[in-house]
């Protein structure tokens, strides 16, 4: 009778999960044909409306390559800095993503790994090329939230925090080669074909989100590159189809992972902060490609991760090592209010 139930259980329990994702497949196709960024709030806790969060990428192996000590010490300055929520860069799950919503490596590379109080809240998580070699719909399903509620994965999508605007960008489908030269791997590029509409609806979506925006800081968060000195180095299709985009509507930051290393760099001729945290577990010892020294803040060929706070006037960012050391500080301001040039500017 006992193994009868048990049977009836898991039966009924595939069927759920079945229309679970019928009904996400249907909701995606219409956000799709509306091209519109799914925009979540997420309000602050803190009395002043300050934010402060931490980012860590290219991570899901099972505890392996140091995952696990990354975890420790994000958890540790997590409680430091009472954080908000954590941000993933993507490659959440190695080698080849996840297998079904039903993917033993969702507790293995996740729930289990990522165990500190402080680190009990919402993630907003991104997709990586790695990620994509698997079931994309798996990792995107909210069957996964039911499995751990701080898990949050979209291709695409806008997190409001009041004083901050996130931009999650799916930027695996702009590159070229995982298309033309995919070598043994197999992508799901379901919900993407035809390529070229998806990219240009996202693009356009993208711009008009962030040109709406009255946020005091924008941060476009994506899995590649756009300038890099790690292994993969500039994302180019990023830097000429997004780029542009960003820099035109003042975006802050853009904060990404892909190479599995820490990085900082900033540049004469953009605003904008590029900042790689890509260390979340295996990492690539000596791999740099040679970049100028006076644009390479920081290049760190280690594990780690990194945490930003935000208040009305001010970020300011710090990279830690897997033992939590910190590596690198930067801050930037802005005044509480526009001063009249300012105003005339955005006029």
């Amino acid at each position: 009778m006992a193994m009868e139930n048990k049977s009836t259980t898991n039966t009924s329990l595939f069927f759920f999960c079945a229309i679970v994702l019928a009904l996400v497949s249907l909701s995606s196709c219409a956000a799709d044909a509306d091209h519109d960024l799914r925009r979540l709030q997420h309000a602050s806790t803190k009395v002043d409306g300050s934010l402060s969060f931490l980012i860590v990428g290219d991570w899901g192996r099972r505890g392996a390559y140091n995952q696990s000590q990354v975890a420790l010490q994000m958890g540790i300055i997590g409680e430091k800095l009472d954080i908000d929520f954590v941000i993933s860069t993507g490659d959440n799950f190695y080698d080849d993503g996840l297998t079904g919503i039903d993917d033993p490596a969702f507790e293995e590379s996740f729930s289990k790994i990522y165990t500190a109080p402080s680190l009990q809240k919402q993630w907003y998580n991104v997709l990586g090329n790695h990620d994509y070699r698997g079931n994309v719909e798996a990792q995107l399903s909210p069957v996964l939230n039911g499995l751990d509620g701080r898990w949050l994965c979209m291709r695409s999508f806008i997190v409001d925090a009041e004083i901050a605007e996130f931009f999650f960008v799916d930027t695996t489908p702009f590159a070229d080669k995982y298309f033309t030269d995919p070598k043994d791997h197999v992508y799901d590029w379901s919900g993407i074909l035809p390529r070229n509409e998806y990219l240009s609806n996202l693009l356009k979506s993208v711009d008009s989100a962030l040109k709406e925006s009255n946020a005091k800081w924008k941060i476009v968060v994506g899995h590649h590159g756009i300038r890099s000195a790690g292994q993969h180095g500039d994302t180019k299709e990023l830097v000429a189809q997004l780029l542009p985009i960003l820099e035109a509507n003042n975006v802050d930051l853009y904060i990404n992972g892909h190479d599995h290393c820490l990085q900082h760099i900033s540049t004469p001729n953009s605003p904008i902060q590029f900042l790689t945290s890509g260390g979340g577990s295996k990492a690539w010892r000596g791999d740099v490609r040679p970049y100028n020294p006076s644009e390479m803040k920081l290049y760190y060929d280690g594990q780690g991760f990194m945490s930003v706070q935000i208040t009305q006037t001010q970020v300011d960012i710090a990279f830690y090592d897997v033992l939590g050391n910190v590596l690198h500080k930067w801050d930037t301001s802005k005044d509480l209010y526009p001063t009249p040039m300012n105003m005339y500017m955005y006029m």
